[in-house]
C-alpha cells in the first residue's frame, strides 16, 4: 500500500513540475508611464496612443502628475494629443516603441504645445 502512495506522489510531481516551471517563466512586460503637466495651466482630454491601444485622462491641473501602466503589444510610434486653455488642441509624436519593451516613460507637457518624451525602455529579457 505504501508503495502505491509513493508512486502516485512521484507521478504528480512529474506532472506538476513542468507546469510550475512554465508558470514561473510568465512575465508581464509593463511600462510605468507618467504625464507631467508643466504648461502653466490646466489641460483636458489627454489621449496617449501607443501601438494597438491607448489611454487617457479627462483633465490634469497645472503642476499635476498622472500615472498609468500599460503593455506594448505592437510596434510603432507613441503619440499624444491634448487640449489646453483657450481650447487649443496640441499633437506630438514621441519615440517608436517595440513589442514587449518594458521600463519607464515620462511625458512632460510644456508651454506652447511642446512635449518632451523621456523613455527608459528595454527590450524583453
Amino acid at each position: 500500500m505504501m508503495g502505491g502512495i509513493r508512486v502516485r506522489r512521484l507521478l504528480w510531481a512529474a506532472i506538476l513540475t513542468p507546469v510550475l516551471i512554465a508558470a514561473a517563466d510568465c512575465h508581464s512586460y509593463l511600462v510605468d508611464s507618467t504625464i507631467l503637466n508643466r504648461t502653466g495651466g490646466p489641460v483636458q482630454l489627454i489621449e496617449v496612443d501607443y501601438p494597438e491601444a491607448s489611454f487617457g485622462v479627462d483633465a490634469l491641473p497645472a503642476g499635476s502628475v498622472y500615472h498609468y501602466r500599460f503593455q506594448i503589444t505592437g510596434s510603432g510610434p507613441l503619440k499624444i494629443q491634448y487640449t489646453a486653455s483657450g481650447y487649443h488642441q496640441f499633437h506630438a509624436t514621441g519615440p517608436d516603441l517595440s513589442k514587449y519593451e518594458q521600463g519607464r516613460l515620462e511625458i512632460v507637457l510644456l508651454p506652447g504645445g511642446k512635449v518632451e518624451f523621456h523613455p527608459q525602455l528595454a527590450p524583453p529579457s
